[in-house]
């Protein structure tokens, strides 16, 4: 007997959302599967939501920062949840739906139980879509990994810090030091 997976669609995935029928589920849709997510446990919170409020007050309304929310990426029929997404400043555009690939400056996911499924599958899903900048940041090991320059399905750069400053591709005016990242 052979099993057959069912793939969503993004159209019956977010139809599935719209009837609340995941409301009080941690998932998002990964190339086409409902993925369950860990809860967050409190270091990662904690570092995540600092790291998303130090880029609001560097970049102001330059970019918009989103915490733990959706984007679309229809080529891979996928809407991950990444723990920071600095995007371009759409306002109301937003309102009507996620955030694209050409929209996206800056992907961020804060790992501990995570790490293999961030620096692999979502690693391989961003540059997929040519998304030119993204951050794991490893809880376990405090080191961020920095990928970038995307090609053929993957990143070219990759970068592992523990010490000094970082600035993002499309803002290299603001410098963060790894001690406000880990």
């Amino acid at each position: 007997m052979t099993l057959t997976l069912a793939k969503w669609t993004l159209d019956k995935y977010q139809q599935l959302v719209e009837t609340g029928l995941l409301d009080h589920e941690l998932v998002e849709l990964i190339n086409g599967e409902i993925v369950e997510m860990p809860p967050e446990g409190p270091e990662h919170a904690y570092r995540n939501t600092s790291a998303a409020d130090r880029f609001r007050t560097l970049l102001g309304d330059r970019a918009h920062i989103r915490d733990a929310k959706p984007i679309t990426l229809p080529e891979q029929t996928s809407e991950p949840q990444p723990d920071i997404a600095i995007v371009a400043p759409l306002g109301i555009t937003y309102a009507q739906r996620h955030p694209y690939p050409e929209d996206i400056f800056l992907l961020i996911e804060y790992a501990k139980t995570t790490v293999a499924k961030d620096t692999e599958t979502k690693r391989k899903l961003y540059a997929s879509v040519e998304i030119q900048e993204y951050w794991v940041v490893n809880l376990k090991s405090r080191k961020l990994i920095v990928y970038r320059e995307p090609q053929n399905g993957d990143y070219q750069s990759i970068q592992t810090l523990t010490i000094g400053r970082l600035s993002p591709i499309a803002f290299p005016d603001v410098t963060l030091s790894m001690s406000e990242l880990l």
